[in-house]
């Protein structure tokens, strides 16, 4: 499995927020996407960090007052991103080494989409049945 085939599946689409967004802002688009994470870019097609869900809820520990702070006081600005031809075991070493769940996909700079780690599961999956089912028709052949 290679990123790109995971892109593929599930699409390219990536939901982005400004720097000077707010925290509020972030929450609603959270909810209103139904996602964990956002990557913030101040201009089409970049990454300037990351923003998840973790990031609210560290901030909730200092007070709801976080609601009104802005994306950059609590993003992640070093952003672990991968290109589209890297192969799924080293995005699944990625996130397992550094302890993250969402990695954007960016080549020559550019962002391509972004892939979770419930992507990477879901393809995985995908990828042992196929070979389960290769399989049981092997046997199933050669009785």
């Amino acid at each position: 499995m290679r990123i790109s085939e995971v892109l593929h599946v599930k699409g390219d689409s990536v939901v982005t927020i400004a720097p000077e967004s707010t925290v509020r802002e972030l929450v609603a688009l959270l909810r209103e996407h139904n996602i964990g994470a956002v990557v913030v870019s101040v201009g089409s097609g970049t990454v300037s960090g990351i923003v998840s869900e973790r990031d609210v809820v560290r901030g909730l520990a200092d007070g709801l007052d976080i609601l009104d702070r802005t994306i950059g006081d609590i993003m992640t600005s070093r952003v672990h991103t991968a290109p589209p031809n890297e192969s799924g075991d080293h995005l699944m070493k990625l996130m397992t080494d550094n302890r993250i769940r969402h990695v954007p996909v960016v080549e020559d700079g550019t962002l391509h989409g972004i892939v979770s780690i419930g992507d990477v599961v879901k393809s995985r999956m995908n990828e042992l049945q196929f070979e389960r089912d290769q399989l049981e028709s092997y046997v199933a052949g050669s009785q």
